[in-house]
């Protein structure tokens, strides 16, 4: 499936630019699902979940069930033929789209082994699973409704320039724009950086835990989807992200034990010390968590 509907790019980028690498993703989504499991909630959405106020850590569970059927709703999924998650994790929203929603075939995308392995063994025949780039994917028709929660973050690398940054988030949905029927919606969910210089949170997190990863600005993002994709709805929701992270933290805290034995020491350090970074950016609001509700433009303009 090629559309005849592409968005220029003004570099080598629209070529051979595909973010982050299959190997940088396996090093981290690949330390073990038994290790996941011990602190993600039972879904295993390892992304920033929707709570309500008075909410406890008990309650992650139902926090992240509310995230999926946000993403599901703002997408206008419900009851679709084709569906594309991209970044499927352990396929928690591929689940809840064919068991829930009535999604008749619910495709994901992944890098990991681990993650494809897991989708697999759920044998569900409405849900099937790609270990594959987005930018490899090629349909022979397009998807009803794209979905992509926590995809943008590893749409481009921290050692590229600003421009070729841009540049990369425009290649991402132009291939979106591809994938996607004429008049489809897509809804992401993505971390940004706020007020803090981009090198000092990405930096770290490029080293400590997702390797080759950066976090794009809102105006990247903006400038990635103009003339391609209307931004129709946008959520501030950093201090979600503040809470799913203690929350995690907390259950990998109560499980340390356990998670030594399956992953050593340093490693569930690491995974703490990550944990409780990112949970004082989100909530200081140097960091912050969008969720963005896209429409296809149908006949982009040059």
């Amino acid at each position: 499936m090629k559309s005849k509907n592409t968005v220029a790019l003004t570099s080598a980028i629209q070529y051979d630019y595909k973010g982050t690498s299959a190997e940088a993703i396996q090093n981290h989504y690949d330390d073990g699902n038994e290790f996941y499991r011990l602190w993600l909630d039972k879904t295993l959405a390892y992304t920033c979940a929707m709570w309500e106020e008075n909410e406890g850590y008990d309650a992650l569970e139902t926090a992240q069930i509310r995230k999926l059927d946000f993403h599901i709703n703002q997408a206008r999924a419900k009851g679709a033929k084709r569906v594309l998650d991209i970044g499927c994790g352990w396929g928690s929203l591929l689940r809840r789209l064919v068991e829930v929603h009535g999604v008749e075939q619910a495709v994901g995308l992944t890098l990991s082994k681990a993650q494809a392995e897991w989708v697999k063994s759920l044998e569900n025949p409405r849900i099937s699973v790609h270990l594959q780039n987005w930018a490899e994917h090629y349909p022979e028709k397009p998807y009803d409704a794209l979905l992509g929660i926590g995809v943008l973050e590893h749409a481009a690398k921290l050692e590229i320039s600003q421009a070729e940054k841009v540049e990369a988030y425009r290649h991402f949905f132009s291939h979106c724009h591809k994938l996607l029927k004429p008049g489809g919606w897509m809804s992401l969910q993505t971390g940004v950086i706020e007020n803090m210089r981009r090198e000092d949170f990405s930096k770290f997190i490029a080293t400590e835990i997702f390797q080759e990863t950066d976090y794009p600005r809102l105006a990247d993002i903006v400038k990635g989807s103009e003339r391609i994709f209307e931004i129709v709805a946008l959520r501030n929701d950093g201090k979600d992200y503040a809470r799913t992270c203690k929350a995690w933290l907390s259950n990998l805290k109560a499980n340390r034990k356990a998670a030594i034995k399956l992953v050593g020491e340093e490693l569930v350090r690491r995974y703490e010390k990550y944990l409780s970074f990112c949970s004082i950016c989100y909530h200081l609001g140097t960091t912050n968590l969008l969720r963005i509700t896209f429409r296809r433009i149908d006949n982009p303009r040059k």
